[in-house]
């Protein structure tokens, strides 16, 4: 009998809550401390791989807390999609803490009262981004928010500094206003349509009026919006990263933005289908690229240009998602699990830097290359990366996007599509400016270098890189430039698995099956494809070309007009327009 790893769901959140729990009560030993949340997130990813592959052949799988069923109790929701989040987000964090360990950053200075709190905070935020991923109703996705939210306010201020208490305080104020925000629209979605769970959602909300669905649907996004660092609610992100420690940074860029970007994609994909806003959505998209990179490009920090480039690329996954097609939704899920790792490591390598050369400022920099070969080789694999240059995961995923553009066929489109071309054109400006001024032009010739620097051989230099970069710092780094290169090696299986993960969100039978029974759905399917149907069929003019289009959703009742499609077909080759006379594969066999 195979057993059923699905019903150890909770356990991808109580684990980390147990674990910090456990690593508080020893706030006096840091070795036990440090040895616990190790061993919480090992086993954390043991479990989350184990899930991914579960959900890898297909379909949503849901365990219903203390045996209510929904939509009354509480539900947590796996598919695809929230499986590659759940384990690439545990990856990220267990790098970051082995980096964080190595450099010292939850032992020295940072944390250095009577009471430690860094190991206990950290596995809580882990926590709440777990629930996040794994929440099937509203009121959950908030307090997986909260949870989270709530450890970064810690970790974020953590030792104090005028600097780090500023930015804190901008970051909670902005926080507490999104979080606000999305706990009043819960109480109105409550309101309208008397549930807060997500499958129930998604076949309630078409009884609603046009009006009432446009204000809930807005609702919603401005508040994920918020989170996600969207153009134009993103003026709190530059200030409030670059101000803490490099492990909590990259962990904050990796994740916390993401968490907004999957929320406003599960409510797209399962709550809100269809392309009423879509227009919007791209003109946010393409003022998030354009307007992020334009101030990367404006910085003499580091830390603080990767900031603007995280909200410049954050644009890349609202392109995708506005779309509404197989192929932009599987490029934005591939997208957003490469980015999380490549922003991270960027922070990492960052981080790096500092302890190298002493400042993140561009200015102060040079030599690193000849000195530090391995901290150029850290630094130039996810750099290339993140401007997209070919064969980098970064340039599959924007091409996915660009294809997708390129199949609608809108002038907002083509707009978007030349907007992202210029933005990583932009990037690779940006990283390379870094590249040349940092790594490549000579100590002496930067501004009021520091010291670091300034040894007087290069073996005096070569020998100071085991004191400034040892292995526990540089092994974390180097982990995930590798991961980013899976990313690369691995892109044939992990874009088709991001297609089949795109196509049945856009179904959106599998989850709400999953989660409310297949006698629910029954009864309802005609309302639901009624719903469904709002997704628009992109005609590309190319036989072979269905996948730009979302497919034929299984909730729709059979025609006997329509040629179903082979069960060995790859994902997203099946039907198109399910409004008209004839479906693409009748006017390819008419061909």
């Amino acid at each position: 009998m195979q057993t059923n790893f699905v019903e150890l769901l909770p356990l991808a959140v109580l684990i980390p809550f147990f674990g910090a729990g456990l690593a508080f009560a020893f706030f006096r030993q840091k070795t036990t401390q440090r040895a616990i949340t190790l061993g919480t997130l090992v086993l954390t990813v043991v479990l989350e791989i184990t899930l991914l592959a579960e959900t890898w052949d297909g379909g949503a799988h849901a365990v219903h807390l203390a045996g209510w069923p929904a939509p009354f109790g509480i539900s947590m929701v796996i598919d695809r999609f929230s499986a590659l989040m759940l384990v690439v987000s545990s990856i990220i964090t267990l790098a970051v803490l082995l980096y964080a360990v190595g450099q010292g950053a939850a032992e020295e200075g940072d944390d250095a009262g009577p009471v430690s709190i860094f190991y206990p905070t950290y596995l809580i935020l882990v926590a709440g981004v777990s629930n996040a991923f794994l929440a099937g109703d509203l009121f959950n996705l908030y307090v997986g928010f909260e949870i989270f939210l709530t450890a970064s306010y810690v970790l974020l201020t953590l030792g104090g500094g005028e600097s780090r208490i500023r930015a804190g305080v901008t970051y909670v104020v902005v926080s507490i206003i999104s979080s606000m925000l999305f706990l009043i629209t819960i109480g109105v979605v409550y309101a309208a349509t008397g549930t807060v769970n997500l499958a129930d959602l998604a076949l309630k909300l078409g009884e609603l009026d046009g009006d009432m669905q446009l204000l809930l649907h807005v609702m919603l996004l401005v508040a994920f919006g918020i989170k996600a660092a969207v153009f134009p609610l993103a003026f709190w992100l530059p200030d409030s990263y670059p101000t803490a420690p490099a492990p909590v940074t990259a962990v904050f860029a990796g994740l916390l933005t993401k968490v907004g970007i999957y929320a406003m994609i599960r409510t797209e994909t399962l709550l809100f289908p269809g392309e009423r806003i879509n227009t919007v959505l791209m003109i946010v998209a393409l003022l998030t690229m354009v307007v992020g990179i334009l101030g990367a490009l404006a910085q003499g920090d580091i830390k603080r240009m990767l900031s603007f480039t995280l909200i410049s690329h954050i644009g890349y996954l609202v392109f995708g998602l506005s779309l509404v097609s197989i192929v932009g939704m599987s490029a934005t899920i591939y997208y957003v699990a490469h980015h999380i790792t490549i922003q991270t490591t960027l922070f990492l390598v960052t981080g790096l830097i500092e302890r190298r050369g002493g400042t993140s400022t561009v200015d102060r920099l040079g030599g690193l290359a000849k000195i530090s070969p391995v901290l150029a080789v850290l630094f130039f694999i996810p750099a290339m990366n993140l401007a997209g240059i070919p064969p980098f995961s970064g340039f599959i995923g924007k091409l996915g996007m660009i294809q997708g553009g390129i199949a609608e066929n809108t002038w907002i489109t083509w707009l978007l599509v030349v907007g992202s071309v210029v933005t990583s054109l932009l990037t690779l400006m940006a990283v390379a400016r870094i590249w040349a001024r940092a790594f490549w032009r000579r100590a002496e010739d930067a501004e009021d270098p520091d010291r670091l620097l300034m040894s007087k051989t290069l073996a005096h230099a070569r020998a100071a890189n085991k004191r400034l970069l040892p292995m526990s710092v540089v092994a974390p780094t180097a982990m995930l430039v590798g991961l980013s290169l899976a990313f690369t090696v691995f892109a044939g299986p992990l874009m088709s698995f991001s297609r089949a993960a795109a196509q049945d969100m856009y179904e959106r039978t599998p989850y709400v099956e999953a989660v409310l029974g297949e006698e629910r759905v029954d009864g309802v399917r005609e309302e639901l494809a009624e719903f469904a149907s709002r997704i628009p069929d992109l005609d590309t003019g190319d036989g072979g070309a269905d996948e730009f289009a979302p497919v034929r959703t299984s909730l729709e009742p059979d025609d006997e007009g329509v040629q179903e499609a082979d069960d060995g077909r790859a994902v997203g080759d099946t039907t198109g327009d399910t409004t008209g006379d004839t479906t693409p594969d009748e006017e390819r066999e008419d061909r």
